[in-house]
Order: C-alpha cells, then sequence, then structure tokens
C-alpha cells in the first residue's frame, strides 16, 4: 500500500530540505498559545456581545415605530459624527505623513557599515498554495536578497494537498538555504496557520513574511535590522512598504496601487509617526521572533490576522515602525477576484475589532485614549464609511434632485450642517489623500484616475456586504487571492492573434 505522500514528487519525498510533520497535532498551529480563548477570533461573538447587539437592535427597532422621526434623526446624526470624527483623524494622520516622511532613517552608509560576520540568521516565511505559476518568481526575488546566504533560513510553506505547487517547486533548483516545508492538514485553513507552522520551526532571531508573488527590494533585511536596531529593544515589528508592479494593468489596478500609495507612504507613516497601534500590511512584516512568540503569533481563526497581531502587538507595550523599502506585489486585475479579496480583508477587519472590544475598558487602559480613538477610526470607522458612502450619496443626489418635504425634518440645522460638510469635504479628503499618495509615490500617471475613486468605493460597498453575509455563514473561511493574472495577460497580449 502507498504511504500518505506517496502522491508527491520523488525529490519531495526524500533529502534533508524537505520536512513533514511527524506525530504533531495540526490544532497546535492555530496561534495564540497561552493566551486567553477570548483574544482569538474563533467565536465571532462572546455572549455579552450577542446580547448587547440583541437588545440594541431591539431598542432601534423599537424606537424606528414608535418615534420614527426622533430615531432617524439620532441614527443621521449618530452617522454624520463618527463620519466627520474619522474624516478629520484621517485627514490629521495623512498630512502628518506627507509633510514630515517619519519612516525611520536609514542611508547608504547605515546599511554598508553592517558587519557581515555578525549579521543575525534571519528566517524568511513564505506561506504559498495553488501557486504554480509564479513560485518560480518567488524563488528568484527571495534569492535575489542581499544577505548572506548562510545566514538565511527560508522556509516554502507548502500545504499538504497543494500538488500542483509541488510539482512546479520540484522543476526549481533551489539554493541550500531553502526548506519546503509540508504543512500538515487541519483547521481552520489558510495563511495564518501556515506561518504558525513554520515559524515553530524557525532557526532565525528574526523573520520577515513575504507573499507568493512578492518582490521585495534587495536591501530590506538590512534595513529592518537597521530600524531594529535605531528603534530600541521596545520595537518588535519592521514594517515595509507595498506597491504594485502592474499599476497601469487596468482601472482597477490603477485604482489599487493609488489606495495603496495612499495607506503604505502616508497613513501607516502617520500611525507611526503619532505612536498609533499599526494594522500590519499582510507581508513584508519583520519581526523579532523571540517578541513574536511571546504575544502568540498569528490567530488561525482570523481573516486579516496581520492587523489583529499589529493591535495585539501594541496592547502589550511593543512598538511598529514603518521603514523605506518596497516590496512590489501584483495587483488584483480581475474584478470578482478583487471583490473576493477586499471582502476578506473587510471581514477579518471587523473580526479584530470584535476580538479587541471585548473588554473595552482593558482595552482603553492598554492603548490610551490616543490608541483607542485611533483603534476605533481605523477599524470600525473605515468599515462603518464603505457602509455610510453609498447611502449618503443616494440621500444627497435625492436632496438636490427632488428635495423632498421628509428630509428637513430628518436633518435639524445643525446636523444638516455637519452632515454637508462632513460628506462633501470628507470624500474631496479621501480623493486628496489618494493624490497626495501619488505624489509621494511618484507615481503621476494615476493622479488622474485618483479624481474618479469614488467609483471605488462604490464596489468597497458591495465587498462590505459580501463580508458582512461571509461573517455570519463563513466566518473563518480564506478566499484565496488568484496570482499570476498579470504575466497570463502579457503571454496573451504576445501570442499572435488566431492562435
Amino acid at each position: 500500500m502507498k504511504g500518505p505522500h506517496s502522491r508527491w514528487p520523488s525529490r519531495f519525498r526524500r533529502g534533508p530540505r524537505h520536512s513533514v510533520a511527524q506525530g504533531s497535532a495540526p490544532a497546535a498551529y492555530i496561534g495564540l498559545k497561552g493566551l486567553p480563548p477570548q483574544e482569538s477570533a474563533e467565536r465571532v461573538l462572546i455572549r455579552w456581545q450577542w446580547w448587547f447587539g440583541f437588545f440594541l437592535e431591539l431598542g432601534l427597532s423599537a424606537a424606528l415605530i414608535w418615534r420614527t422621526q426622533a430615531a432617524l434623526i439620532f441614527l443621521l446624526a449618530a452617522s454624520v459624527s463618527i463620519y466627520a470624527l474619522s474624516s478629520l483623524y484621517k485627514l490629521a494622520v495623512t498630512l502628518r505623513a506627507f509633510w514630515s516622511s517619519p519612516e525611520v532613517p536609514i542611508s547608504g552608509a547605515d546599511i554598508a557599515a553592517l558587519d557581515k560576520v555578525s549579521l543575525p540568521v534571519y528566517t524568511i516565511l513564505l506561506p504559498v498554495y495553488r501557486e504554480a505559476n509564479v513560485v518560480h518568481q518567488l524563488v528568484e526575488s527571495i534569492t535575489a536578497l542581499n544577505y548572506p546566504r548562510d545566514k538565511l533560513d527560508v522556509k516554502i510553506l507548502l500545504e499538504a494537498d497543494d500538488r500542483e505547487t509541488a510539482q512546479a517547486l520540484a522543476g526549481l533548483k533551489l539554493p541550500p538555504c531553502f526548506e519546503v516545508v509540508e504543512v500538515p492538514e487541519g483547521k481552520p485553513r489558510g495563511k495564518a496557520r501556515a506561518c504558525n507552522f513554520g515559524l515553530s520551526r524557525a532557526r532565525g532571531k528574526f523573520c520577515a513574511l513575504y507573499d507568493a508573488e512578492d518582490r521585495p527590494e534587495p536591501d530590506q533585511l538590512k534595513k529592518s535590522l537597521i530600524a531594529f536596531a535605531k528603534g530600541g529593544e521596545r520595537v518588535a515589528c519592521v514594517q515595509a512598504k507595498l506597491s504594485y508592479y502592474n499599476p497601469s494593468q487596468n482601472l482597477l489596478t490603477r485604482w489599487f496601487t493609488a489606495e495603496y500609495a495612499a495607506w503604505f507612504d502616508l497613513v501607516l507613516p502617520g500611525l507611526h509617526a503619532w505612536g498609533a497601534p499599526i494594522p500590519l500590511g499582510g507581508t513584508s512584516n519583520h519581526f523579532r521572533i523571540d517578541v513574536l512568540r511571546e504575544v502568540g503569533s498569528w490567530d488561525a481563526f482570523n481573516v486579516t490576522e496581520d492587523a489583529d497581531l499589529g493591535v495585539r502587538l501594541h496592547r502589550r507595550g511593543w512598538r511598529t515602525v514603518i521603514i523605506d523599502s518596497v516590496t512590489y506585489e501584483e495587483a488584483n486585475s480581475n474584478l470578482f477576484s478583487w471583490i473576493r479579496q477586499r471582502s476578506r480583508w473587510i471581514k477579518g477587519y471587523i473580526q479584530t475589532w470584535l476580538v479587541h472590544m471585548r473588554n473595552p475598558l482593558r482595552l482603553f487602559r492598554e492603548l490610551g485614549l490616543h490608541g483607542f480613538f485611533s483603534f476605533q477610526v481605523m477599524m470600525a470607522g473605515s468599515v462603518f464609511s464603505y457602509l455610510a458612502n453609498p447611502i449618503f450619496w443616494v440621500m444627497t443626489g435625492v436632496w438636490y434632485s427632488r428635495r423632498p418635504e421628509a428630509f428637513p425634518g430628518l436633518f435639524p440645522l445643525p446636523v444638516f450642517y455637519i452632515g454637508t460638510v462632513a460628506f462633501v469635504a470628507g470624500n474631496l479628503f479621501f480623493i486628496y489623500s489618494h493624490v497626495l499618495g501619488c505624489l509621494r509615490r511618484r507615481q503621476y500617471s494615476l493622479v488622474k484616475y485618483a479624481w474618479i475613486m469614488p467609483l471605488y468605493w462604490l464596489l468597497m460597498s458591495v465587498a462590505l456586504w459580501k463580508a458582512i453575509f461571509q461573517l455570519v455563514r463563513r466566518p473563518h473561511y480564506w478566499e484565496k487571492t488568484e496570482h499570476g493574472l498579470h504575466e497570463l495577460a502579457q503571454v496573451r497580449a504576445r501570442a499572435p492573434r488566431g492562435s
């Protein structure tokens, strides 16, 4: 009878650079080891949150039935206030970063001064799943890193049933520092669980995480070490910036690139400058491995385990800093694939907010007033804006085209004026922030597309409703992002017509 791994190519059934877990319990790699269960997103709502939501919905429903106008005025006033505060805070964060460049300063002289002999072992985690068409590119990108090969510990984390990627790897000549690690089957399935499994086998003092299509700048590992040294012992994480190598593929990739420029070049550096919690990007995070293990690593039940980990680090007194080093990725160019990807991100932000709000008083004590407010804006405020934008746009259109008599009753003058300013100024600011991001990234050709970003936000609203539906039905389901679409489009463009 054939063994359990006989379906793998022969190269992966023998040799020291491929490891398979022996007698390990898959449940051991869900993360948060030693931490209270309520810190995990395994349960969407704990008991008090469920009852609070139930009575809140019951109370609002009763108010809308018995005091319809007063209830609507309250809801609109609350929505306008949340929208206005969120917009003002993000404006302040963006301008703070645009005028001061708060990233950790790293010069060429700093890099040259590093002693190659004393460089620490650096573990690189590469979770891959169904990435046969891009895994060769990943190996080339990691091999190109400017770091001694004998100090690299590269783990390609391969799911046990991923035969296609296994075959693609079998055809590559991997450097000795690479090890293909088979992640045993188990639930919940996803990137976080694979990374926890890889972390349990890491040999380095520091580790970095990259996605399958990533192309990090060659000096990124060295820059991260300099940032750790300059930031001091309380710096647990260094976040590099992300951008895209296919911004001009279509309108969607242009919007996506402008969004990333605003987020990674302005918003995250602004949060860094103000010492606020930083929701990490899903890749190009660099960690002190001992601290990463101390805080429980990644929560496998959270589909944006990166954002959750960033908040958890901050709550425990650790700092995250931003460096001016870029990892280039592939912008999602397919609309339906983009909606699947974005709905997962939004679902994960909701999960993260619910988890950390299970004890609001404790969260307030650990983050402080500013950190607590920033967390609400970046997590709940971002999700709320996706919900509110289409509603406000429709109401504004109806108001100016029909001027219905019911609206003045719903909008007392203070609410009307604040709402008008918040809505118009808030949308102009979000457009402006993406323009600034394109200018900071020197992607001048994208500026004109930033002015029509509201259409992009409508797509986010579609993704929001999909995320809410999945949060109820499949909260831990990880929707795989399809990679290699850019390369496929290039191949088709080069192919002769009719072939």
